[in-house]
């Protein structure tokens, strides 16, 4: 499916603009009500002190950047996961790569390791997990894909029990931060923890700019792909590892939120078609919008309680599952 070059164009900029007033929408509004101007003069004057000066620079401007980095680096991700599967159906989340970054970031905070780390050994975990759904769900056509989902479901629920195990051992103090973590959220986050993801991210996402043809490649078939001269098995790796490593870096700082993955690639593709050149950066920006809008709202419909993040996406992202699950898409 392909999009003539100015609708794409124009798609794109759209997409940037909805993310620009995302961003600007959770800055002005919240739990807590500051007047706009006040928020604006504490913008124009980071020298200040006063209660809109916190509110804007230590509480809602790293949570948005936050928000942003992980759907844009979700989205990019499950577009990288989609075409190297050839699954509409995959994601961070379905293939198990959340899973296991989920558990070694777990295992990772119970050992009181630095958080300029976390994303590192969660890295690890996601990487091995995505390696054995991979392996278990080798296969091509409907049945293969079947077998990578269903693969994704079982080391995604072994993981989950690994987690309770770790969870039991805890201190409650201690048990119940993980648990909050694991829900999914960025709350609490701040600029260390963005200085730190941001860092994995960029170098995730300058590797992803870097298979844009590999990716373009490999959604073909691997036949096509080798037909091409595509080292197949190689690329694969470098995309499985990327996506991991992407994927490790929103886990770390997030916890566990589920579906951006999948559904914005499938809007993505809607709006400039399956060229990665084009996908990549149209999941990134959609994916920024549609966390920093959840985000928000998370913080916004009960305070001052706050709904998980990763709990608001999946009453949203289980119906979309269940609809692509019987009409998939081509990629």
């Amino acid at each position: 499916m392909t999009r003539p070059r100015h609708k794409r164009t124009v798609a794109l900029a759209a997409l940037a603009v909805a993310a620009a007033v995302a961003a600007c929408a959770a800055l002005a509004f919240g739990s807590v009500g500051v007047p706009i101007g006040a928020l604006a003069f504490a913008a124009a004057h980071p020298n200040t002190t006063s209660l809109a000066h916190t509110i804007f620079w230590d509480l809602r401007l790293p949570r948005v950047c936050i928000a942003a980095c992980v759907g844009a680096g979700l989205g990019v991700a499950g577009v990288m996961l989609q075409a190297l599967f050839r699954n509409p159906l995959v994601d961070p989340y379905v293939s198990g790569v959340s899973a296991g970054a989920a558990l070694a970031a777990t295992l990772g905070i119970a050992a009181g390791m630095s958080f300029a780390v976390v994303p590192a050994v969660a890295f690890v975990g996601g990487l091995a997990c995505a390696a054995v759904v991979a392996i278990l769900g080798a296969g091509s056509g409907a049945t293969g894909n079947l077998r990578l989902v269903l693969a994704g479901v079982a080391v995604s629920a072994l993981c989950s029990a690994a987690v309770t195990l770790v969870l039991l051992r805890l201190e409650p103090s201690s048990e119940l931060s993980v648990l909050s973590w694991l829900a999914g959220g960025i709350g609490g986050r701040g600029w260390l923890e963005l200085r730190w993801s941001g860092t994995y991210l960029a170098v995730g996402f300058a590797g992803a700019a870097t298979l844009v043809h590999q990716l373009n490649a490999l959604r073909l078939g691997t036949s096509a792909a080798a037909g091409l001269g595509l080292n197949v098995d190689g690329a694969r790796w470098r995309v499985l590892s990327l996506a991991a490593l992407i994927t490790a870096a929103c886990v770390a700082v997030s916890g566990v939120v589920g579906f951006v993955g999948l559904m914005v690639p499938h809007g993505a593709r809607r709006l400039v078609g399956g060229d990665i050149a084009w996908l990549l950066p149209t999941s990134a920006l959609g994916g920024a919008a549609v966390v920093i809008v959840a985000d928000a709202l998370a913080r916004s419909i009960a305070p001052p309680t706050e709904i998980p993040l990763g709990v608001l996406l999946a009453i949203v992202g289980v119906p979309f599952f269940l609809a692509v699950a019987r009409r998939p898409v081509e990629l």
